[in-house]
Formats: C-alpha cells, structure tokens, sequence
C-alpha cells in the first residue's frame, strides 16, 4: 500500500484516525442531547430534533470543532461535560507502536488536528499521545479548518515539508481531498474511524484498516 522510501513526513488526524471515534460520535449523538434535555426540562428525543439540525449546519467549519463557541450557543459547558465520559476516550489498536516505528525509522510525524486546545488537553491526559508525536499542529492557531486550503499553507509555512513526500491519514473525505488539492503526495483514510458503526465507505481513497498493516519497512 505504501512505498515509505517515498515518504519522509507524516501527517496524522487525532479523533477517527489515531483515537476512536466512538467518543465524540456518542458525546455529540447522545451525551450533549442528554444533558441538554435536562437542563431545559424537555424530552431526550426533543432535545435530538432541536439539536442535530444545528449541528449539521455548522459542521465543517471551524466553529463545528470548538469547544467555546458550543459552550456558548447551547449555554452549557461543554468541556466539563466531555470530562464526564472521559473513560469512553481510546486509541486505536496498534496506534503508538505505529507512531514509535515512524521515529524509530526517521519520518517526521505531525498531529493536525481540528480539535480544540480544550478537547486535545483532556485527550493527551488521557492517553499521553502527545508523547509519541514530534509535532502537534492544532487548526484553532490558524483560524481555519483543514476542509480550507489555507490550513495546508498555513501549516506549510509553519512546518516546511515536500508535499511529494508526505502522508496524509485521516478519516475525514473532505479533509483528504483538501490535501489532494494541495498537493500532498500520499492519501489513506481510514476504514473503522468509530469501533462501534460499521466500516465507513472512503470512496476514492485507499484506506488503512488496522495500523499493524502500514508499519514502516
């Protein structure tokens, strides 16, 4: 799948690529709503209908990933309340072995991530996976989402790399085809971004299913 003669940098998305989407997948699905239904008196399926449209509209953009600008909108705080289901928070199997194999062999990784500082905070006290990473790079210090072709400027400003020799692995289509516009030479999504859905459809893109599979050679 991959020829890592070609490769010196690798760029890794957190949430559904290193850790399991299961988290934010059932913190946005279910424990936001939940929470929410209480604080205002209202039915659970209520709360849903009120909720996922508002959802859907900003998702994609920056404000989607940021713990303030949620905390704000629904009146409640929403990083003590993902503190309430830490224990759901997980790498993915094989994750640190992966990242040990890439410093072991010379590439460069690199965190991208659109997660908010907040959110990144109580995922690295919780798995320390900031540990095996050489780079942390978090799309809030850009003002803009990796979706935006200005994220992948931005980042090669802060970090340069040669684009024909990067990897890209994230569970997000239209973040991998942002990359793909930008030049990045190596694309994998990822095949089980959430353990507990089924296996996601990647389309057009080659996809990691476990990453014992892609160890560096």
């Amino acid at each position: 799948m991959l020829d890592w003669n070609n490769i010196d940098t690798v760029l890794l998305d957190m949430d559904g690529t290193l850790l399991d989407l299961n988290f934010d997948t059932y913190f946005w699905t279910e424990h936001v709503p939940r929470r929410y239904a209480q604080h205002h008196a209202m039915e659970l399926e209520a709360a849903k209908q009120a909720l996922y449209p508002v959802f859907r509209r900003i998702e994609g953009t920056l404000n989607w990933y940021c713990v303030d600008y949620w905390s704000e909108t629904l009146g409640m705080d929403i990083a003590a309340l993902k503190a309430e289901i830490e224990h759901l928070i997980a790498v993915h199997p094989y994750v640190t072995e992966f990242l040990d194999q890439l410093r072991q062999h010379g590439k460069t990784s690199v965190l991208v991530t659109n997660a908010h500082p907040k959110s990144m905070e109580l995922k690295f006290e919780r798995t320390a996976l900031h540990n095996h990473i050489e780079h942390v790079v978090c799309s809030h210090e850009f003002g803009t989402p990796k979706e935006e072709q200005a994220f992948w400027h931005r980042l090669h400003a802060r970090l340069p790399y040669d684009n024909a020799r990067t990897l890209l692995i994230d569970d997000s289509l239209p973040v991998l085809r942002s990359a793909r516009e930008y030049g990045i030479g190596h694309l994998l999504a990822v095949k089980h971004p959430d353990s507990q859905l089924p296996p996601k459809d990647v389309e057009e893109f080659e996809a990691v299913r476990c990453f014992s599979d892609i160890f560096p050679k």
